[in-house]
């Protein structure tokens, strides 16, 4: 696979092109690497200065505790009471003990630019891109109510600070909690400013800032005006970002590691503009994805960096657990996103998967062209469609084999499931008198379910291949597996220079299962825990389908 040289711009909420085309950067994956001068610096700082720094902070933590809780006692979760003269001493008291604790930790100095709306002119503020713990900052700075996990209440400490804001709760265990959270948005919004704003993410996960990923519509269904908030951290060395491949403290110290190398820098830089308020049309009232998409194009513009229609579930995607985890710029991202525009994610995986691998056999490896690809899918022939025909054409001959689509998307409905994947893919290339594959083969196999160009396997094949006979079978691989779990480090990532893997642990959910199962499904990854995702199913689909209206 590979993404063409010529791609075209994408199409934005009002049929408008983009003035950027999609980044070729995976916006789920930050590579973070250290000079030998940075490495002696943090370890230097590691045992003078990050100590206290910590210390510090935790303790303007605890010192905020008491004047939150004062502050929380006896007041209502349905109504909101006059903002008398001891609570605004709180409200200032809170914020300056946490301006403390961000100075504590490096941020000595904050850029403010804009004018933050009153609530009465934009109950709601929109804040992106979303990459890290420390967007916490404009929470602290404005005091804000936010979206969080009902969970988080009970935390001891945080939990107080947290009910301080009044935020609305979302909370895992009630089935009708979306509406209920919609509707008390709705509610807060609608009050004339006499609630505190809403600070909402609406991207719903983290990126690394290199682009604005599709917005869920969960802020904009309230119908009022908003006021867009960017966000930058103009730093020499990106500790910030959550998403970063390095991993030094290992998946379960991830929040640490962000923590200790963020302090051990002398300073750390934070900008934050509010931008004009935005006030949705008649139209944008009646559809919140479309509202949510013309936000985001200002916001971009402000930001500089280009949009694009990667969502959370393309998050899921790149983070999935499974023994091929999908290198930092697989071509699998653009493709999941086609797949999802153009409708043709299954609802029966399985059993379609199955249907195609057997049309695809019988092919026996005979190429097809854009009519054919259309025809196999049956679907019209489309932009979107060219674009996906373009993945599989490496050789810009204007044709491509049937059996890597099958793969690819066998790949984006169950990422987790690698040998389910693989099983697949030999029964569509072996051939039928020994059921095996050559070198070759299992070479387009593997850089098909990577999402990659080339990928050399010879080492890997002759691992498997002990009695030398040229081929292998999905028997013998399977038995490989099963006593090389990690094959795919051993003997792809050391192989084939440049192909890092993406983190399977991100912040969004701790992996319920190990890499090392084999049968095991994708892992489900939740929004972060700032803003958790809470938007009614049916917004979230109306998304799709105005992005296919208007491309």
């Amino acid at each position: 696979m590979r993404l063409p040289s010529n791609r075209q711009c994408a199409v934005e909420g009002d049929g408008k092109k983009m003035d950027q085309a999609p980044p070729f950067r995976n916006p789920f994956v930050h590579v973070l690497k250290f000079t030998p001068m940075e490495k002696a610096k943090i370890a230097f700082m590691t045992v003078t200065l990050f100590p206290i720094r910590l210390l510090i902070a935790a303790f303007m933590m605890l010192l905020a505790w008491p004047f939150a809780f004062l502050a929380s006692v006896g007041r209502s979760e349905t109504t909101v009471e006059p903002q008398c003269l001891w609570r605004r001493l709180v409200d200032i008291i809170l914020k300056i003990i946490m301006r403390v604790m961000w100075f504590a930790g490096g941020f000595h100095w904050m850029t403010v630019k804009g004018r933050r709306a009153l609530p009465a002119e934009a109950p709601i503020l929109t804040l992106a891109p979303h990459s890290s713990y420390f967007d916490a900052i404009p929470v602290t700075m404005t005091m804000a109510s936010i979206v969080m996990k009902a969970e988080s209440k009970d935390i001891p400490l945080w939990g107080t600070l947290i009910k301080y804001i009044r935020p609305v709760f979302v909370s895992r265990s009630d089935q009708d909690s979306r509406k209920k959270t919609v509707e008390e948005i709705k509610r807060r919004a609608h009050s004339g400013g006499e609630w505190p704003q809403i600070m909402i993410f609406p991207e719903g996960t983290c990126t690394n800032r290199s682009c604005l990923i599709t917005f869920k519509p969960g802020a904009f269904i309230p119908a009022v005006p908003v006021q867009p908030v960017v966000i930058h951290y103009p730093n020499k060395l990106d500790s910030i970002t959550w998403t970063y491949v390095l991993r030094i403290l290992g998946p379960v110290l991830v929040w640490f590691e962000i923590l200790w190398l963020t302090l051990c820098q002398l300073h750390n830089e934070f900008v934050v503009e509010f931008l004009p308020i935005y006030t949705p049309s008649e139209e944008e009232k009646r559809n919140p994805a479309l509202y949510a998409i013309n936000v985001r194009r200002v916001m971009a513009k402000a930001l500089g960096v280009p949009i694009t229609d990667y969502s959370f579930e393309d998050c899921q995607l790149a983070m999935a657990e499974g023994q091929l985890r999908l290198p930092v710029d697989t071509c699998l991202l653009e493709f999941a996103k086609l797949v999802r525009r153009l409708g043709l994610k299954p609802q029966n995986t399985e059993k379609v998967l199955q249907d195609y691998g057997n049309r695809a056999r019988k092919l026996e490896g005979q190429k097809l062209d854009l009519d054919g690809f259309a025809q196999c899918l049956d679907v019209p022939v489309s932009e979107m469609l060219r674009d996906m025909f373009a993945l599989f054409d490496e050789q810009e001959d204007n044709c491509m084999d049937i059996r890597e689509y099958v793969i690819a998307l066998s790949v984006v409905c169950r990422p987790a499931k690698t040998l389910e994947t693989m099983k697949l893919a030999f029964k569509m290339f072996e051939a039928e008198e020994d059921g095996a594959i050559t070198e070759m083969e299992l070479a387009v196999i593997l850089k098909t379910a990577l999402g990659v160009t080339h990928l050399n396997v010879s080492r890997l094949f002759t691992a498997i291949d002990s009695e030398n006979t040229g081929k292998i079978t999905f028997d013998k691989f399977r038995c490989f597996v099963e006593q090389h779990p990690d094959f795919a480090e051993e003997y792809l990532y050391t192989e084939n220079a440049g192909l890092h893997s993406s983190p399977c642990h991100g912040h969004q959910a701790k992996p319920s299962l190990s890499a090392r199962n084999l049968q095991g499904t994708a892992t489900t990854k939740t929004a972060n825990g700032i803003c958790p995702d809470f938007s009614p199913k049916e917004h979230g689909s109306t998304i799709d389908g105005l992005l296919k209206k208007h491309n």
